[in-house]
């Protein structure tokens, strides 16, 4: 009888151990699955009226402008993309229980695309839960929920599929997902798989206008300073060199490969394009004595204030210039 007991509790345990991960897998699901529900109170449809017709969004007939907003406060900021309220008469803001609202303008950046808007309630408002968008990682499951098309909150998946994306332009660095994010997503959350933000739906990559695999999203840490400095002062006062755009590029200079950041458009305005001394197809090669990076510059940019100098080394017909950049604010 004891051999039989002991064989029995050898063979109990191992199905222990089989069935304890499904078990586990099951209940992390189900705390994760009410993580993404809970963050669905805090995400909005917004109605903005009075606009021309604009990619990225769904239009209602020929005045409404349908998109998507995040609750960050209990007490009624609303964060949202700028392309979707700007220059609206009217922004009504839809809230989870059906409720109208009837928005404000605090603020808003042109640079992120992103607006603060302000509705009043009798009763506390549900802010979002925020996730560090420093932690995520190419391959991290997501999920997207926003106002697609107008037809209410839709939730899609995907994973991140790159981050630091920033369409050659300095001043971003967004994240890449490939869950569908769809017209009328336009200002709506990007979570984790725990339901917490880390980031903001801004655009899409489309020939269509509608989804193809390729989504951004403005990461929460970048989002949350933009917006509390609009809260505070109504706009963002960030360092700025000039408008341009640039890619990586690599090019053998004094027989050694150099790597670095090729200028490929510019309006030729602020510092950097002062006296017109430096050209389109130069190439930014060293950045606070550190070698010249996506990374590097945009740290650069976001950890100054106007005033600040930021010193360049730029490798242009066949020479390098040495540049020492007092910043400017930049201006909305």
């Amino acid at each position: 009888m004891k051999f039989f007991n002991n064989k029995l509790s050898r063979i109990n345990f191992l199905i222990l151990l089989i069935i304890l991960p499904y078990l586990y897998k099951d209940m992390s699901n189900s705390k994760n699955s009410k993580g993404i529900s809970e963050a669905a109170l805090s995400v909005v449809n917004i109605i903005a009226t009075n606009s021309s017709n604009s990619p990225g969004y769904r239009m209602r007939g020929n005045q409404e402008i349908v998109g998507s907003g995040i609750i960050i406060s209990d007490d009624g900021y609303i964060i949202t993309n700028l392309h979707i309220i700007d220059r609206k008469k009217e922004i009504n803001v839809e809230l989870e229980d059906g409720q109208i609202k009837t928005a404000n303008v605090i603020g808003y950046d042109q640079r992120s695309d992103l607006a603060v808007i302000k509705i009043s309630s009798q009763e506390p408002l549900i802010p979002i839960k925020l996730a560090n968008s420093k932690s995520i990682y190419v391959g991290d499951e997501v999920f997207a929920i926003g106002n697609a098309f107008g037809l209410g909150k839709t939730f899609t998946s995907g994973i991140v599929s790159a981050t630091g994306r920033d369409y050659g332009n300095p001043y971003l660095e967004l994240i890449q997902t490939d869950a569908a994010i769809n017209p009328g997503n336009s200002g709506g959350a990007l979570l984790n798989h725990r339901g917490n933000l880390i980031g903001m739906n801004t655009k899409i990559f489309s020939k269509t206008g509608s989804y193809s695999g390729i989504g951004f999203a403005l990461p929460s840490n970048k989002m949350i300073d933009v917006a509390s400095e609009i809260i505070k002062y109504g706009s963002v006062q960030r360092s700025w060199i000039g408008d341009f755009r640039v890619k990586y590029k690599r090019i053998i200079f004094n027989n050694e490969l150099v790597y670095g950041l090729e200028i490929l458009e510019s309006n030729k305005q602020g510092p950097l394009f002062e006296n017109g001394e430096v050209k389109l197809g130069a190439i930014i090669i060293s950045i606070n004595t550190q070698a010249a990076s996506w990374e590097n510059l945009t740290s650069a940019l976001t950890n100054s204030f106007p005033g600040d100098n930021i010193s360049l080394e730029i490798l242009q017909d066949n020479k390098i210039l040495r540049k020492d950049l007092v910043t400017k604010a930049q201006v909305n």
